[in-house]
């Protein structure tokens, strides 16, 4: 084991280098007196040096040596939770002192942030909760609507079938069957957010899973001026994801896309492999979003639409984090809007341990 020498030995040492360098001057200075003489002059300056050094060493002792054992106490303290810990020696005005008043400074601002951490960490359990029992009540209202709405939707095309051709009446009818399958898809949406499924994740070629989906958003757009253009990654690995939740997810931001566009533009999806992540961008021409709705857009029921639901973006980002990834956008008001979608190739098993503890806690 290396020597390390003390912080006495280190302040006590020099000065008794100096007592003795002057002890070996004096002794030379002395040779001329008798020997009894100079043993007894050499005895007092010795004894004056061991005196100049225990006086040191108290003095050492009463201004650092204390003040370190208490701060090391209070050190220990504080790693053991006590935040309200402080030291005495902070009104010293010295380099002690200042140390003191730092430490007392920081265990201050430790204990603010960590306060600061105990609200937001209950506000966000009390929201949590809240909206659980919100989850809750939705999906039972979606369940008792859905079935008598079933009834009506079959009740409206018995009339509608009944209804002679040349009836006012068909219109009206055919209104009544885009609203109520309009209905129902917002309760599907609805259940689907409150009542999640389980997810099929395996390693599968994203590639394909997104030119399915591409090959569904044409189909949307067959009959407007807008390109939708799909550049998949070269030697792209298996990537470990849930094909169908996937192709829900990047249908639903092209749908998104394909309504933020007025009138002629383009929808481009592109697929490439950064640093152990299948990297998912799509880009629109649309109508783009203001600041304020960028920060918003993730919330369960906001929406931008007209018609629209406000739990698509949130069920998205919901696939996302099932997948251990993440999702950016990006969006300029008048020049259009871009998202990010980052799944990594190959999930650990204790982030596949941990998503799975998430859907069985969403469902609980």
């Amino acid at each position: 084991m290396r020597f390390r020498p003390g912080w006495r030995l280190k302040a006590v040492l020099p000065v008794a280098i100096v007592l003795l360098a002057g002890l070996a001057v004096f002794e030379l200075a002395t040779l001329e007196l008798e020997a009894p003489e100079r043993f007894q002059v050499l005895g007092v300056a010795a004894g004056g040096a061991l005196a100049v050094c225990a006086v040191l060493l108290v003095a050492l002792a009463a201004l650092i040596q204390h003040p370190l054992v208490e701060l090391s106490r209070k050190i220990e303290a504080v790693r053991n939770g006590d935040l309200y810990a402080r030291v005495s020696f902070s009104d010293r005005d010295d380099d002690i002192g200042y140390l003191g008043r730092n430490f007392n400074e920081m265990v201050r601002q430790l204990r603010e942030s960590r306060d600061a951490l105990q609200r937001i960490h209950q506000t966000q359990m009390s929201r949590a909760e809240h909206l659980a029992t919100l989850g809750e009540l939705a999906a039972g209202l979606a369940h008792e609507v859905r079935n008598p709405l079933a009834g009506i939707a079959g009740a409206v095309d018995i009339l509608g079938h009944e209804l002679p051709a040349s009836s006012p009446s068909r219109e009206i009818v055919g209104e009544v069957q885009q609203e109520v399958r309009r209905i129902q898809s917002t309760l599907n949406e609805l259940l689907d957010y409150a009542r999640p499924k389980p997810f099929d994740i395996r390693p599968a070629d994203l590639n394909s899973t997104i030119e399915h989906t591409v090959q569904l958003a044409r189909q949307q757009v067959a009959s407007r001026p807008i390109d939708i253009h799909f550049v998949p990654a070269v030697d792209l690995p298996p990537v470990e994801h849930d094909p169908l939740q996937i192709q829900r997810l990047v249908l639903n931001l092209v749908l998104n896309a394909l309504q933020a566009i007025d009138e002629e533009g383009f929808v481009d999806l592109q697929v490439s492999a950064e640093n152990g992540f299948a990297v998912v961008k799509v880009r629109d021409n649309g109508r783009g979003m203001t600041p304020e709705q960028l920060q918003n857009i993730f919330r369960p029921f906001f929406t931008t639409k007209r018609h629209g639901t406000g739990l698509g973006l949130s069920l998205s980002r919901r696939i996302v984090e099932q997948h251990e990834g993440s999702i950016d956008v990006e969006s300029v008001l008048g020049k259009g809007t871009e998202f990010v979608v980052r799944l990594p190739i190959t999930i650990k098993k204790d982030e596949a341990a941990r998503s799975q503890e998430i859907w069985e806690r969403s469902k609980s």
